[in-house]
């Protein structure tokens, strides 16, 4: 078997522009650890701090949403005579009606459930 032999050459000391250059980059991986290290923990905080809260209460949730969680909502909406519905969308507690008058015009209509009325009333013209 071979031996393994040490190095014959042992650490020079680095002259003194090169041990400056050494001090520094350690210096410079130190801070950069430790920015790191508080970056991580305050991202850690936040996901404990998110998830241990409790929730809203489901009554602002409702109330911003404009329907009320206890009860289903009844309302009754009036469309013009004749009116044919092609399509219906909902958004923001506000439900569009689209389709044709007798006419043959196009036509939308907004209904508003927390007020329960017609918002609005447009005439759809074009090609």
């Amino acid at each position: 078997m071979t031996a393994i032999e040490p190095d014959d050459q042992e650490e020079k000391p680095l002259d003194p522009a090169m041990e400056s250059v050494r001090r520094k980059m350690v210096r410079l991986q130190i801070v950069s650890g430790a920015i790191m290290f508080v970056s991580l923990m305050a991202v850690f905080g936040a996901v404990v701090y998110k998830t241990m809260r409790e929730p809203k209460d489901t009554a602002l949730a409702a109330a911003a949403s404009g329907v009320p969680s206890e009860a289903p909502l009844a309302a009754t909406v009036s469309l013009p005579l004749g009116f044919k519905v092609q399509s219906t969308s909902f958004s923001a507690g506000q439900i569009l009606f689209y389709g044709e008058t007798v006419e043959g015009k196009g036509k939308a209509l907004i209904f508003d459930l927390r007020s329960g009325r017609t918002v609005a009333d447009l005439t759809v013209t074009g090609n």
